[in-house]
């Protein structure tokens, strides 16, 4: 079945629009065509004032704008106001979505009808459950206990609350189970476009200039997810490492923008990367 329609399948992750640089690069984010969909695979800010700026924004400029969380989206910051935890916090961002009509991945899944379409665009939460771990560190709790000793440890050890959930890792196990479920439950053949703020894949973490934070990147569960579900293409950011890789014969696209520490050096400025299509 071939795709028709106009418009390009566009992503881009880790706005951070906390910091005025950043807050200027999602300003001036503009679609090629009045059809183009973008993909934002988390990070967009910290605080709901923020996300709410930039998903406001885009989605005034872009034909469908798809948003799946990150983990700074699920901190409770002492400067934020909403002082909401963990799954209620995800939730009420869904509901700021669905006012905005930005779609999350509370949401029946969408096709893509643009050229190289049709797709299934997937967009996913599934968080991580620090079974990424280096050799040797055989438990979550040695790899954690590490992590403290060395002293790199992610900032959602400290602001991400999984209520009412004992843990990170069993708020992840449920939202595998549970998106598993779903798009198992598809009922065609098209070919998919994952889209999760966090890997789905270990491989891209292996460049990471500190191997100890992979245990915040991911899980081990979702090692076959872009086999399993047919992916065309698997969109993520969460690394600031923005590049292309292939496993499996499938295209990953890193996507992310960064820090303006990160990103200023570079010799192309930040913006959205074509995912369809292929560029």
């Amino acid at each position: 079945m071939a795709g028709h329609g106009a418009g390009s399948l566009l992503a881009i992750s880790d706005l951070h629009v906390g910091h005025p640089a950043n807050r200027a690069v999602v300003t001036g984010l503009r679609p090629e065509s009045p059809d183009d969909w973008l993909l934002v695979a988390g990070d967009v800010g910290d605080t709901v004032a923020d996300i709410e700026w930039a998903l406001t924004l885009l989605r005034h400029r872009f034909h469908t704008v798809v948003w799946a969380p990150g983990n700074h989206e699920l901190w409770t910051p002492p400067s934020d106001p909403v002082r909401l935890r963990g799954v209620d916090r995800y939730q009420h961002l869904v509901e700021l979505c669905r006012r905005l009509d930005v779609l999350t991945p509370e949401d029946p899944y969408p096709v893509w009808w643009g050229p190289a379409g049709p797709v299934r665009v997937a967009p996913l939460f599934l968080l991580y459950d620090h079974s990424w771990r280096p050799e040797g560190l055989d438990t979550p709790e040695a790899a954690l206990a590490e992590a403290y000793r060395t002293g790199i440890v992610c900032t959602d050890e400290f602001l991400l609350h999984p209520d009412p959930y004992p843990s990170r890792s069993a708020w992840c196990a449920q939202r595998v189970a549970e998106t598993g479920r779903r798009l198992a439950e598809v009922d065609d053949d098209l070919p998919t476009v994952l889209v999760n703020h966090w890997p789905l894949v270990r491989e891209p973490t292996r460049i990471l200039r500190y191997p100890i934070f992979a245990q915040w990147c991911g899980t081990e569960a979702t090692a076959d997810w872009h086999r399993r579900f047919r992916a065309a293409a698997v969109v993520y950011g969460h690394l600031h490492i923005p590049r292309t890789t292939w496993h499996d014969g499938v295209r990953f696209e890193e996507v992310s923008v960064g820090y303006p520490r990160e990103w200023r050096p570079r010799p192309v400025p930040p913006a959205w990367r074509r995912i369809l299509p292929a560029g």
